[in-house]
């Protein structure tokens, strides 16, 4: 993985800046399959603005590369990574976001760069879950809800998402998706901590490859559904993180690195 990483050379730049990065997606999922059509190799990860953005006019806040990487003639794999400075991630993390909320919670395999800063952000993580998860969760799911179900305007889709309505009638990488966001969603709702490894990989490797009917997809999302509004009355998780709280993890994590650093 670093050698791919290292063929970009703002990623490598950036490296020392990085506190913490990991798998995300299907790897993190244990859903990957390697010799899938279309599986990426997801990364993301979180790093320190340099100096230029913290004094200067530059504003990165994202950064986003697709990598090719060639294993054989037939089969050509995609590196999908993305970084956050640690300002936006800790403002996507108070809205909820279900794919950057998993980077606290991966397990220990799947993290591929953890430092001391990093791991004060896992060690809060806790502090940095709230009711409103109901909210992004079930938002993702219905999008994927809907992807799955309209996909008349096929023209504007990538070859490989086409095969995959060609050969089961509906985007069954938007069903397995949506089944995992919502069981997720309602775990995390439960019992305050978030699953991303899944103990039911198996029923949406299921999901991934075909082997459910559209009918049956839709009843299990609509139970799951009803489920989580359940599990969202119910929840004894903060009702919305505090702003303070996350304001001053962020300042002291930056303070203390450039103290080291910069």
């Amino acid at each position: 993985m670093a050698n791919i990483i290292l063929k970009d050379d703002l990623l490598q730049q950036l490296e020392p800046q990085v506190i913490l990065s990991g798998y995300r997606g299907s790897i993190a999922h244990d859903t990957y399959e390697e010799n899938t059509t279309h599986d990426d190799r997801d990364i993301m990860g979180i790093f320190i603005p340099p100096k230029n953005v913290i004094y200067g006019l530059d504003r990165t806040e994202t950064i986003e590369r697709a990598i090719e990487e060639k294993l054989s003639e037939k089969r050509t794999v995609i590196w999908d990574i993305v970084y956050y400075s640690l300002p936006k991630y800790l403002n996507l993390i108070l809205k909820q976001n279900p794919n950057v909320l998993t980077l606290l919670w991966l397990e220990e395999r799947f993290y591929l760069k953890r430092t001391k800063w990093g791991q004060r952000l896992i060690d809060a993580r806790q502090q940095l879950l709230s009711k409103q998860c109901y909210h992004s969760f079930c938002g993702y799911a219905y999008g994927q809800l809907h992807r799955m179900t309209h996909h008349c305007s096929t023209g504007q889709m990538g070859a490989k998402r086409k095969e995959l309505i060609e050969k089961f009638g509906y985007d069954v990488k938007n069903a397995n998706h949506l089944i995992r966001l919502l069981k997720m969603g309602m775990e995390v709702l439960t019992t305050g901590e978030l699953i991303v490894a899944r103990p039911d990989n198996n029923m949406l490797l299921e999901i991934k490859r075909g082997e459910w009917p559209l009918q049956k997809v839709l009843d299990y999302a609509d139970s799951l559904f009803k489920l989580m509004e359940e599990a969202f009355v119910k929840s004894t998780l903060q009702n919305r993180i505090d702003y303070k709280f996350a304001n001053s993890l962020c300042m002291e994590i930056m303070e203390n690195f450039m103290k080291e650093y910069i």
